[in-house]
């Protein structure tokens, strides 16, 4: 008979013969997920037995599903993102530390401006940047926008999981066309649109390929299809003196910096991540 700790060391071990290179973390998320136990509780019952035998019956099927492949974000449904629990699905993307980099910044921005703000994120997906923000910067009022009905609906699933429906909102909207009649003005958008060039989605990596929307990855032909769309459509609902910033890929900064020089936009500057990629392009609207 095993204990929850053999369990945890069985379930490391097969993940790591496996090449998986968190499989200290990823076996602690899936014990957990599969005994229904949070990490304090599981700690208080290291060594104590299992009696339900159906416990280690679906830690062994969740392995050969992650062996397979499949994001351990979606076998337990959730994912933190600047440390909020965020319900994920096959839906929308699992959230990344680049896009933590991206909501920092924004952070920032907004906490160095008043308090009553109106912030915009589009393409929110799991509405993850929207929702640090709110947590981040109380002050804010924050829309999540996507076009995708289902990802709307994980939306506001986080909203309520993190207790933030009083200062945030959602709809849908499509970042390809105009804004919604009646949408606002805002003082800052924010985005992290789908910017991989059509070419190169055939060699992205197997587990992101197969398993998360592509919708939520294809940028066009050349990666930069929602860069001039937003640019030029959705200017027209940012104040005077409003930020726009995007996330985008490695090698698309200087071309997101042309797009939006083109469209308007003054006072633009790029920011590497931790990694010295150009990460983040950020742009103001005078008016």
């Amino acid at each position: 008979m095993k204990t929850y700790n053999d369990l945890y060391l069985s379930t490391r071990r097969a993940l790591r013969v496996a090449g998986v290179s968190a499989h200290d973390l990823e076996a602690r998320l899936i014990v957990e997920y599969a005994t229904g136990k949070t990490r304090e509780e599981l700690l208080a019952s290291s060594r104590l037995y299992i009696t339900d035998s159906s416990i280690i019956k679906k830690i062994e099927e969740i392995i050969q599903r992650r062996l397979a492949g499949e994001p351990i974000a979606y076998i337990v449904g959730e994912w933190e993102f600047f440390g909020l629990p965020i319900a994920v699905n096959e839906s929308v993307m699992i959230p990344r530390t680049d896009t933590e980099f991206l909501t920092e910044i924004a952070i920032k921005l907004l906490k160095e401006r008043s308090s009553q703000t109106r912030v915009l994120d589009l393409c929110a997906g799991t509405g993850c940047i929207g929702l640090a923000i709110a947590v981040n910067v109380p002050g804010c009022r924050i829309v999540l926008a996507d076009n995708s009905e289902k990802a709307i609906s994980i939306c506001r699933t986080n909203m309520l999981r993190n207790r933030l429906t009083r200062n945030i909102t959602a709809l849908e909207a499509d970042a390809l066309e105009a804004p919604p009649a009646l949408l606002g003005m805002f003082d800052m958008i924010v985005c992290n649109p789908p910017y991989i060039p059509g070419k190169d989605l055939e060699t992205i990596d197997y587990s992101v390929r197969a398993f998360e929307p592509s919708e939520a990855l294809d940028g066009g032909a050349d990666g930069l299809v929602f860069y001039r769309a937003i640019t030029k459509n959705w200017g027209s609902i940012i104040k005077d003196d409003g930020i726009l910033l995007f996330e985008c890929g490695i090698g698309q900064a200087e071309d997101v910096k042309n797009i939006m020089l083109n469209a308007g936009f003054g006072d633009i500057s790029v920011h590497m991540d931790t990694q010295n990629i150009e990460r983040v392009v950020i742009g103001y609207l005078k008016k």
